[in-house]
């Protein structure tokens, strides 16, 4: 059995060092603690989709309120309903958004075979994470411990992989790559809440879209 495949799936005995690192971070073969992470991150991504689901289900609530306003010429409480769906809407947006980003990460884990791979993967999957972390402890704040677990986790991981296959971490590549995905996502959400998301009805006084 080769270094990798030792590193990747057998547990070995812990020497001194070992003992030591472990002490200070999780331990272990590695595809089982990747496997826990993306099981991890997996778990967050049903919570932000019964968000979405909860979120959505409160935009037609206040949608038809501003409606049933302006049909009764309440432009006060149009105003007033109109702000509050806009909100609704910012933070589904964000919700959407940080899922994508999370199923994006998802699916890079799942295809990694090679320790080089898990560094190249790793970096901008953890610097994503840190870009969605706040947005979604604002909704589900709850989530905060486990989402720092999971970038412990995966920290852990990529140190472990960096010195068993002498990967150097290219910092630059990896903020670049992480970029792409976040805007990608942010892209795939706006679109989607232009497309299954009715637009406010003409005149409704707010101060500032629904959709910004």
């Amino acid at each position: 059995m080769s270094k990798f495949e030792e590193k990747w799936v057998k547990e070995q005995k812990p020497g001194m060092g070992d003992r030591v690192r472990e002490a200070i971070r999780p331990s272990g073969p590695l595809k089982p603690r990747l496997e826990d992470a993306i099981r991890a991150i997996q778990t967050q991504i049903a919570r932000l989709d019964a968000m979405a689901t909860k979120l959505k289900e409160r935009d037609a609530a206040i949608f038809n309120k501003v409606v049933s306003s302006i049909q009764k010429h309440d432009t006060q409480h149009a105003s007033v309903f109109a702000n509050e769906l806009a909100e609704i809407r910012k933070m589904l947006r964000m919700v959407t958004s940080s899922k994508l980003a999370l199923e994006q990460i998802v699916l890079r884990l799942n295809t990694v075979t090679e320790l080089g791979d898990i560094v190249v993967t790793l970096a901008p999957a953890m610097a994503v994470i840190r870009s969605v972390k706040s947005g979604i402890i604002s909704v589900l704040p709850e989530a905060e411990r486990e989402i720092n677990e999971i970038s412990s986790l995966l920290s852990s991981i990529l140190v472990d992989a960096g010195q068993v296959s002498g990967t150097t971490l290219n910092f630059e590549a990896a903020n670049e790559d992480a970029e792409k995905i976040l805007a990608e996502a942010s892209a795939v959400a706006e679109q989607r809440m232009k497309e299954k998301f009715p637009e406010l009805p003409t005149g409704v006084p707010t101060g500032e879209s629904a959709f910004t």
